[in-house]
């Protein structure tokens, strides 16, 4: 069984940082992809960034503040966020995709930033 689970969520000032950590564990064959998610209330979930072997991309509302990485050995990917803005607060939910496009989904990070 695949477990997903996110952790690094938290209430941090306009400015700052936060760091997100996204675990996978169990049986699990060659990740494809990996990515950030987040959906803010009453908005639509919206792709924050992925990763996969051969690329990173970012939405552009994140472009130059967040940074995603993965270290395969752990089988763990993170986001790096900073200069926090409140449009920031969402749910942060990692996705992981195996090489046979199976999703597997984890249950989310909340991250506030007041305004």
């Amino acid at each position: 069984q695949v477990q997903v689970v996110e952790s690094g969520g938290g209430l941090v000032q306009p400015g700052g940082s936060l760091r997100l950590s996204c675990a996978v564990s169990g049986s699990l064959p060659h990740i494809n992809n990996m990515g950030w998610h987040r959906q803010a209330p009453g908005k639509q979930r919206e792709l924050v960034a992925s990763i996969n072997d051969v690329n990173i991309e970012y939405a552009d509302s994140v472009k130059g503040r967040f940074t995603i990485s993965r270290d395969n050995n752990l089988n763990t990917m993170y986001l790096q966020m900073e200069n926090l803005k409140p449009d920031d607060t969402a749910v942060y939910k990692c996705l992981v995709v195996n090489v046979y496009l199976a999703p597997y989904w984890g249950q989310g990070t909340k991250v506030t930033v007041p305004s």
